[in-house]
């Protein structure tokens, strides 16, 4: 009787917080932006793999919470592997953004960040056995096409930052799919931690294979790094506990709106309105991927744009 009187309940309060979900969304891309600038201004005065290594073992002290529930977990060996896919996998997505943030635009990142989820759509039916029916492989088309708006191939001279994207992209989404497969069978803190503990050991020997000593500036900036980057993943679990994905997901698109603000006053970035419309396709179309899977009552796997991060 309890849990029938309980579940409307539930559902009604859910239902009744979209406002506070769109808000808690709004500043989970406020502080993934500031992550974005925070690495563009130390930029390359830190190799990337070593800024990349440093962001993720100043985070540590962020875990402590998650230790017990890992060491309550008693991983399989074949927990540990997916685990460590997935810290490899991270681990080159991460190198290549840090990379990107000091090749390109705090615009173009960002928007190019946008195919992550479309990649995790296409991965799914590749490796998970999803469909994909005609109105929702549409959508993925016009995902790229809104890339290449963005990119504007043979138009424009494509740098190393932009490739190092496209990259980050599927190394995340891949990352993403392992996530999912291990959330079926752990507590998420283990997801959450495990991701900390493996991403920090495959950083490690890229980063000391190219070690310079940082300045105390240095370390920080990007200590603020891991606190906003953390504090982001957790304003982002509040926006999906008070509304589903169909309401929190187009807000993510205002992401792209404050880093062009942002990379045009504090690092001169000329606005480039090909990157707002790209990002805006882009967006567009995952959003619409969410709302079918929504009214198909399919199990989530597009993910929120920064949800792969």
């Amino acid at each position: 009787m309890r849990a029938m009187t309980t579940t409307p309940r539930l559902k009604k309060e859910t239902a009744t917080r979209p406002v506070i979900g769109m808000a808690w969304m709004l500043l989970t891309g406020l502080c993934f932006v500031l992550v974005t600038a925070l690495v563009k201004h130390v930029g390359s005065d830190v190799p990337p793999a070593q800024s990349a290594f440093l962001r993720y073992i100043l985070g540590l002290g962020f875990l402590i919470p998650m230790i017990r529930p890992i060491l309550r977990a008693r991983l399989t060996r074949g927990d540990l592997a997916l685990f460590s896919l997935r810290g490899v996998l991270h681990s080159l997505g991460v190198i290549c953004w840090f990379y990107a943030m000091t090749q390109i635009p705090i615009a173009e990142v960002t928007a190019m960040n946008y195919l992550n989820p479309v990649y995790v759509t296409v991965m799914a039916v590749l490796f998970l056995g999803e469909r994909m029916a005609l109105r929702r492989a549409l959508a993925v088309l016009l995902a790229f096409v809104g890339a290449l708006v963005i990119l504007r191939p043979g138009f424009r001279e494509l740098s190393m930052g932009h490739f190092a994207m496209i990259f980050t992209a599927l190394f995340f989404a891949g990352g993403y799919l392992v996530a999912k497969i291990m959330a079926d069978r752990v507590d998420a803190a283990v997801v959450v931690g495990m991701l900390s503990v493996t991403v920090t050991i495959g950083l490690a020997p890229f980063a000391f294979a190219v070690w310079i000593t940082p300045t105390w500036g240095q370390i920080f900036w990007l200590f603020l790094v891991a606190c906003f980057a953390t504090a982001g993943h957790y304003t982002m679990t509040l926006a999906f506990a008070a509304a589903p994905l169909t309401v929190t997901q187009p807000v993510t698109f205002l992401q792209l709106v404050w880093a062009t603000t942002m990379g045009a006053v504090m690092f001169g970035e000329a606005v480039d309105p090909y990157v707002i419309f790209g990002g805006a396709i882009i967006i567009g179309s995952i959003s619409f991927i969410t709302w079918r899977e929504a009214v198909l009552n399919r199990r989530q796997i597009t993910p929120a744009v920064p949800q792969t991060k």
